[in-house]
């Protein structure tokens, strides 16, 4: 008689990238380690990515990786931020779905499971978590946040949903076609989008950290926004030969206005003051707009480059040959 094969289950990797999370990391580890015992039809792994994290997160995973065979590290030898971060998870993770989750629990671990009934009842490539209401940002970042979502809305191609975030759980499809995309400049938000796939979006109110302090300011806020803006949209350049367009009509029509004022009326010289500040305004507009061409150039020299998104200093697996 034939043995039957054992089914094999489908596993899920949870990617976490971690920049000086040393107070929260046991805490999302307890957390997501009890869902995963709930979920018993699925088999788990965790794929923490750390940051060059300054504090004692990189001891923490070594030691959660010695006591759970499911914990796996990438080290980074610097900082190379959150985007690197996420890319190097989702190009190391074998799981047949992929998650991506903040370490701070303002991702509740729970909804995992709801996301995973979702694209296994409902069909879907991905279930991802928004927060329109943008929950616990001051008034003055909300505006902004708001103002950015309308404007990205409006000029680019690539449709952004209000306060998404990076919580998501994806199949594998998606996440190899995520992978494929080697870009540099790094806006994953857009890259989510762009790709395409059928998404569920569930609304919630993200709840605060459970430890420590946010690692993004209002500066790099307003650069990651910048990157949206310049990953996906070229209306900027648009806008630039528009304004120079219109710029040059009206030199051009104030020339006549003056040739005719000086035939018929003289004194040619008059009205310098306000000559002076227009200069000022047209030089101001022009270095402006050069400042947006050279933001795309500059984004452009770093993609030629072909610089890697992220170097590797340790893993689990090197972690244990040492021994």
């Amino acid at each position: 008689m034939k043995k039957e094969n054992k089914k094999t289950l489908e596993k899920i990797s949870i990617v976490v990238p971690c920049y000086n999370e040393e107070e929260t990391l046991p805490i999302f580890y307890e957390e997501i380690t009890k869902i995963a015992t709930e979920m018993k039809k699925v088999e788990f792994e965790f794929l923490f990515i750390n940051d060059g994290s300054k504090d004692n997160t990189l001891n923490i995973l070594r030691e959660l990786s010695k006591k759970d065979k499911r914990v796996r590290y990438i080290s980074f030898s610097r900082n190379f931020g959150k985007e690197g971060g996420m890319y190097a998870g989702l190009e190391n993770a074998t799981g047949d779905y992929v998650a991506i989750m903040d370490a701070d629990m303002q991702d509740p671990p729970e909804m995992v499971k709801t996301m995973y009934e979702d694209i296994k009842e409902e069909g879907y490539d991905c279930v991802a978590l928004c927060s329109p209401n943008h929950k616990g940002y001051s008034p003055v970042r909300k505006l902004f946040t708001n103002w950015w979502y309308k404007l990205i809305a409006k000029i680019s191609s690539t449709p952004q949903v209000p306060g998404a975030r990076d919580f998501r759980l994806m199949n594998r499809k998606m996440v190899d076609a995520i992978v494929n995309m080697k870009e540099y400049n790094r806006y994953s938000k857009g890259i989510f989008s762009f790709v395409g796939f059928n998404t569920k979006w569930i609304e919630y109110e993200a709840p605060d950290r459970v430890a420590g302090t946010s690692k993004f300011n209002f500066w790099k806020l307003f650069r990651y926004a910048l990157e949206g803006i310049l990953a996906f949209s070229t209306t900027p350049l648009v806008i630039s030969a528009i304004i120079g367009l219109i710029f040059c009509l009206i030199a051009f029509i104030l020339v006549i206005v003056i040739i005719i004022k000086t035939l018929i009326i003289g004194d040619p010289v008059s009205g310098w003051p306000s000559l002076a500040c227009m200069i000022m305004f047209v030089s101001g507009v022009q270095l402006f707009f050069l400042g947006i061409i050279g933001m795309y150039l500059s984004k452009l020299y770093l993609e030629v480059k072909k610089r890697p998104i992220y170097i590797t200093k340790e893993t689990e697996k090197e972690k244990k040959k040492e021994k």
